[in-house]
């Protein structure tokens, strides 16, 4: 729909969550429509209607929040992800092996010469994940 745009177009849904999956969605298709030099007009939000100029200045406030959002949720983050390196938490998943599995898994491909896809079938892993282990 929205490549074939014309001049003019008014773009009408029921509700703007018809339209996108996130506020975020929703701003980047209107500027995608006013691009097109064509309008936005929800019937359940009459303050999100483009065609007037209540609508597009509701819709630059709402852009404004949203931007003001992400930069309070960026900060955020980096700071629990500063915090948890200060305390030397790692910030990734634990390993599925337990290193009585490593040892075992070692000495199967050692002792017994075992393939390493079959032994991490037999401890329920990947042969990537144990290649991962055995590196580490």
């Amino acid at each position: 729909m929205l490549d074939d745009l014309r001049a003019g177009d008014v773009v009408t849904v029921t509700c703007l969550d018809r339209l996108a999956r996130s506020r975020h969605d929703v701003l980047a298709i209107a500027v995608r429509i006013k691009q097109a030099t064509a309008g936005l007009r929800s019937l359940a939000e009459p303050w999100a209607d483009t065609t007037t100029p209540g609508g597009r200045s509701m819709l630059t406030v709402l852009a404004g929040i949203l931007d003001f959002e992400r930069g309070l949720i960026a900060e955020r983050t980096s700071a629990v992800r500063t915090a948890a390196r200060a305390q030397c938490v790692k910030c990734r998943r634990s390993s599925v092996l337990s290193d009585e599995h490593i040892a075992q898994a070692q000495k199967l491909i050692d002792q017994k010469n075992k393939p390493i896809a079959k032994v991490a079938r037999f401890l329920s892993g990947h042969r990537s994940t144990l290649y991962r282990a055995l590196d580490g």
